[in-house]
């Protein structure tokens, strides 16, 4: 694994994460504009780490 992979995987694990996270705490009728948050930046690494994934060689 090269260190672009790498930093991909953490990227997606972190994201994926975030996005568990602020799921949870949206279905349980936390404050919403931290909800919010919380999906939009899990999404944006979830995808950026599957994008760095995807664009790396090997």
């Amino acid at each position: 694994m090269t260190p672009k992979s790498i930093i991909g995987f953490i990227l997606t694990l972190v994201g994926l994460v975030g996005l568990i996270y602020g799921g949870m705490d949206f279905t349980k009728g936390g404050v919403a504009q931290a909800s919010f948050v919380y999906l939009i930046l899990g999404g944006v690494l979830f995808f950026a780490g599957i994008s760095l994934i995807r664009t790396t060689k090997g």
